[in-house]
């Protein structure tokens, strides 16, 4: 995006990339016009400076202690000029710097959202917050806005970024702002004690709520003429002449985008792409990083595809790999280095396509099961996915898990064969990498001498493997995304304990969270602060999913069609879904939007 801006609006490039091109060229003017009409942000005076900290250049007023030593010279040589100079300002002092105190200094934006903004005047809502924003990252200071109308312990915002945008717009009051509603946010965000610059952004009636003195303020008016397709926006900076600026606002399709969606773009987005009937997709699964999705399409074919990082982001080709015929897929996986592997079963003998990492370099692979009574294409739920891991030596190990709950491990490439396929393993609920460590969820055993009742974490890495006790009872388990604050073992991790409570552990203790049991839970997630993690869950209709955690449960997405497979990533806050028509879908669960779409081609 920063390319693709004019020159004028490269200053606010990163603030703008949030929106498709087209918007952020519609938009870009009425930023630019605010941000001369704004000005800088409140200067401090050196009182308010903090400790002092050395000089900071010169200045043309100051006390006669902080006289440069040269202009002492005209004492000596010249007296009358120094009084001259002096008498003119002419004379030049030496500037003291302040060391500000770390966190000190706030921009804070209070925006109405009753009955007289809504509609039209949002939109210079909406660029006046990325003015203020690069204000604040200009100087240093944190940004703090949040709708007035609102709770402030639901609704703070810090930052600026796409959810948090689209929580703002979706934010309606069909009360006026009030009083009330200053007094509390005054009262959360403490206003009254630190010297920041406070914006009530709303209608002038806002200038006249009781607490608002000294505060700076922008009065957003949409003008009753007939055919008017303005806003006038009077911008009163505290202690500073008002500018007043007409904003002439774009065509009426793109100001409903900006007012719903100002994320979506006008076109099919980049991750649309249409599907030949064989090669629909039949199953998908994230790798075990949680990086890339491995898609398993209806004519025997496997791709890994890279999730998109946005909405508007172009999906590279994917790698692909097409058995030949006679055999047929049961796992595969994605590893970052060394691609793509399918494992496949020809006759009795399974091979790999694609070349395991051994110490001595990539050999490819053949096997064959240690038990013929345990063998992984026996899954209802094939293909099946592949973990790996690489020890310190640079030997490349295997597992796969089934649905039984039987965990394999692929045996190292033999120079005398085949190598082995055994089961290492039982009552086994989840395995992925956590951290670039194979981790899994094993089950409780039941009663009985010897004989574990509560769920473990298994580290597979460690020789004897470790194991962690996680005091659940049922052992259904889901390893999730957390940008932090996870157990130090399995990042976020939540285990079915009993009916319909689940337990999170994470690095401060452990959380227990209620899902009803007509809902089928598909993984778990830690939001964007404040929202505490929870899990996300399907809806009996098959189609809608709901987060649940400590905060009233709340709807994220409607799939298009009754939903097969459901699955979210523990590597990135990413679901995704497979309807019953063939529709996969994945969905960026921090900006709730769509990242990817693939739809079968329609056939006449």
């Amino acid at each position: 995006m920063t390319t693709e801006l004019p020159p004028a609006l490269r200053p606010w490039a990163a603030q703008l990339s949030l929106f498709p091109e087209d918007l952020a060229r519609h938009l870009g003017p009425h930023v630019a016009r605010l941000s001369a009409a704004v000005g800088t942000l409140r200067p401090r005076s050196e009182s308010e400076g903090g400790e002092p900290q050395g000089y900071d250049g010169l200045s043309r007023r100051g006390p006669f202690d902080r006289l440069l030593v040269s202009e002492w010279l005209w004492a000596l040589e010249a007296p009358e000029e120094l009084v001259r100079r002096a008498a003119f300002g002419e004379l030049s002092f030496l500037k003291p710097a302040f060391r500000q105190p770390q966190g000190a200094r706030r921009t804070v934006v209070l925006l109405d959202v009753g009955p007289d903004q809504l509609g039209l005047p949002r939109i210079a809502h909406l660029a006046l917050l990325v003015v203020l924003s690069r204000l604040a990252e200009a100087v240093g200071a944190a940004f703090t806005w949040g709708a007035l109308q609102t709770e402030p312990s639901q609704a703070t915002h810090t930052g600026l970024g796409g959810t948090s945008l689209l929580a703002w717009l979706n934010a309606r009051s069909t009360m006026p702002a009030s009083s009330r509603h200053l007094a509390a946010w005054r009262e959360a965000l403490e206003l009254s004690r630190a010297p920041e610059d406070v914006w009530l952004v709303g209608s002038s009636r806002l200038g006249r709520l009781e607490g608002a003195e000294g505060m700076s303020r922008v009065e957003v008016a949409e003008p009753m003429d007939p055919g008017a397709h303005r806003l006038t926006v009077d911008v009163r900076p505290a202690a500073r002449v008002p500018r007043s600026v007409v904003l002439e606002l774009p065509p009426p399709e793109d100001c409903l985008r900006l007012l719903r969606n100002p994320f979506a773009s006008n076109q099919k987005a980049s991750g649309w792409a249409p599907r030949k009937a064989d090669r629909r997709i039949a199953k998908f699964s994230f790798s075990g990083d949680g990086r890339r999705v491995v898609l398993f399409a209806a004519d025997g074919a496997v791709e890994a595809m890279a999730v998109p990082h946005s909405p508007r982001a172009t999906v590279p080709k994917p790698r692909r790999v097409h058995v030949p015929p006679g055999q047929h897929v049961v796992a595969a996986g994605w590893r970052s280095p060394g691609g793509l592997l399918v494992l496949a079963r020809n006759l009795d003998t399974y091979v790999m396509h694609g070349q395991v990492r051994t110490q001595r370099g990539f050999r490819k692979a053949r096997y064959h099961v240690a038990d013929d009574f345990n063998r992984p294409d026996t899954s209802d739920a094939l293909p099946l996915n592949v973990v790996s891991w690489v020890d310190p030596r640079g030997q490349e190990h295997l597992w796969l898990m089934d649905d039984k709950g039987q965990l394999f491990s692929l045996a190292p490439p033999s120079d005398m064969g085949t190598s082995a396929i055994e089961v290492v393993a039982e009552d086994v609920s989840a395995l992925v990498t956590v951290n670039a460590r194979p981790v899994c969820v094993l089950r409780p055993q039941g009663k009985g001498a010897g004989r574990a009742v509560i769920s473990r974490l298994k580290v597979l890495d460690e020789e004897p493997a470790r194991m962690v006790p996680l005091n659940a009872r049922d052992g259904e388990a889901y390893f999730g995304y957390s940008p932090s604050g996870g157990h130090p073992d399995a990042g976020l991790l939540a285990v079915r304990d009993h009916d319909s409570e689940w337990r999170l552990f994470l690095e401060t203790g452990m959380s227990v969270i209620t899902v009803p049991r007509e809902h089928d839970v598909v993984g778990v997630v830690q939001p964007p602060a404040p929202s505490p993690p929870g899990l996300v869950a399907l809806d009996p209709d098959q189609r809608t999913f709901r987060f649940f955690s400590h905060q009233v449960p709340r709807k994220l997405v409607v799939a298009s069609g009754p939903v097969v497979q459901a699955a979210a990533s523990h590597g990135q806050p990413v679901l995704g879904w497979l309807t019953q028509a063939g529709e996969f879908v994945l969905w960026d669960l921090m900006e709730q939007a769509v990242l990817y779409r693939s739809v079968p081609e329609v056939t006449s």
